[in-house]
């Protein structure tokens, strides 16, 4: 019997608020979504999955924060590969004189990259014009939204149909109130332009999450005010009160995903 080729691959590489990339290939094409990490430990989990970074053909930024963005200048003067982001997002990076082959577009618009056709949003985020994208290719759907306060109805519709979702799940609020951070940092997390919450990630998971979902990969942990445990543990009875068979995965801060295949 013949095995169905894998024409869509996945790796989260690093979620957590020390560092942010995702790896995306289909056919021909292949991506990576935010570098959050430095060069030299992007390039190593690439390799760890098979892939070589020179096989790159863009870099796409959702927003300028340092946990998105902090390893870009060094992989872009590498590679000279298109780098996508908003017209509004460039001019918060630290370009150091480096003139990169910038590829901007608007909060909104829809656009491929080679194989993989992307669609941006706008997400309700501390940062100068931060999105969320869904990839369409090979008739697959893919999600990634994280860095958001809150999930209005309009982030809603564009997650329907979403084959995959890599969805924010930052922290515990009871962690947060009673951890380390400063009460002004404590009140930016959980503000509407902040970060997501368990139970507000658990409450889209029992309300909004599209019945088509297979893999659920919650990610963007919080070191100090979260646990991975606590994350699994919410968002699996989340999951069996909606009735919906996705496979959950935990993103851990530090560790970078399995490869997912569709």
């Amino acid at each position: 019997m013949c095995q169905e080729a894998v024409i869509v691959k996945v790796c989260v590489l690093a979620s957590s608020s020390s560092g942010n990339a995702t790896f995306l290939a289909a056919g021909r094409t292949r991506i990576l979504v935010d570098a959050g990490l430095s060069r030299r430990e992007i390039l190593n989990r690439l390799v760890s999955i098979g892939e070589e970074a020179t096989s790159l053909d863009a870099i796409l930024i959702s927003h300028e924060h340092s946990d998105h963005v902090s390893g870009l200048v060094a992989l872009a003067r590498l590679l000279r590969i298109p780098i996508y982001m908003t017209g509004l997002t460039a001019p918060g990076i630290a370009w150091n004189d480096f003139a990169p082959k910038l590829e901007c577009f608007q909060a909104g618009s829809s656009f491929s990259i080679g194989d993989i056709g992307v669609s941006s949003f706008t997400v309700p985020h501390d940062a100068a014009d931060p999105v969320g994208f869904c990839f369409q290719a090979e008739g697959v759907r893919i999600g990634l939204v994280t860095d958001l306060g809150y999930l209005p109805e309009s982030i809603k519709v564009h997650l329907r149909g979403t084959d995959m979702l890599i969805l924010e799940s930052n922290h515990d609020v009871e962690m947060l109130k009673v951890g380390p951070y400063p009460w002004s940092v404590k009140q930016r997390v959980m503000g509407r332009n902040g970060h997501l919450s368990n139970d507000v990630a658990c409450e889209f998971i029992r309300n909004d999450m599209a019945g088509s979902t297979r893999t659920l990969v919650l990610g963007h942990l919080s070191a100090h005010n979260n646990h991975p445990a606590l994350v699994a543990q919410a968002a699996g009875q989340a999951l069996a009160e909606r009735g919906v068979e996705a496979r959950l995965v935990v993103a851990e801060p530090g560790k970078q995903s399995e490869l997912f295949q569709y």
